[in-house]
């Protein structure tokens, strides 16, 4: 049993708003050690209050169960780091173009209103498209509609440490 392996189970632990994203690929795993017969895992909540977290914190929890049946596990919440949407990865962000969500486009920290406005469409790559609306199914997504191909989408709001 090693973090790579651990690292590898967690792989498949979706968001179960975005079930083809993975914890890894939103970037909510700030640590894995592996000591002797324990595995810590450390993960933050992608906003302060997403219902998601403690739902997600038993799943990575039965995950890594069911993979090392012998394991005493932990997973700790952490809330003295706060995500960002500047960690969700590459392949996370073809992962939400694939389910036609918008991913949030990368900040120095800052996010301004403009970074809802001209967002690319993730159907037709389009760039005439408006805000509908501010919060879509979820707090963390905006609806928006593109012009080009006539369809509504949902763009990943980006959010920043401050």
């Amino acid at each position: 049993m090693t973090e790579q392996l651990v690292m590898e189970a967690l792989t498949e632990v979706y968001d179960p708003e975005i079930p083809n994203l993975s914890v890894l690929d939103l970037g909510m795993i700030t640590g894995v050690v592996v000591s002797g017969n324990q595995i810590n895992v450390d993960m933050i909540p992608t906003y302060a209050a997403c219902p998601a977290t403690s739902f997600l914190q038993k799943i990575i929890k039965e995950q890594l169960v069911e993979k090392f049946p012998n394991a005493e596990i932990t997973v700790q919440v952490i809330t003295s780091i706060h995500w960002d949407t500047n960690r969700i990865t590459e392949n996370g962000k073809l992962k939400l173009k694939e389910a036609r969500i918008a991913p949030p486009p990368v900040h120095k920290g800052e996010v301004t209103r403009e970074m809802l406005l001209g967002v690319t469409c993730p159907q037709c790559s389009g760039v005439n498209t408006f805000l509908q609306i501010p919060f879509g199914y979820t707090l963390c997504r905006a609806i928006h509609f593109c012009k080009d191909c006539n369809a509504s989408f949902e763009q990943f709001k980006p959010v920043a440490l401050s």
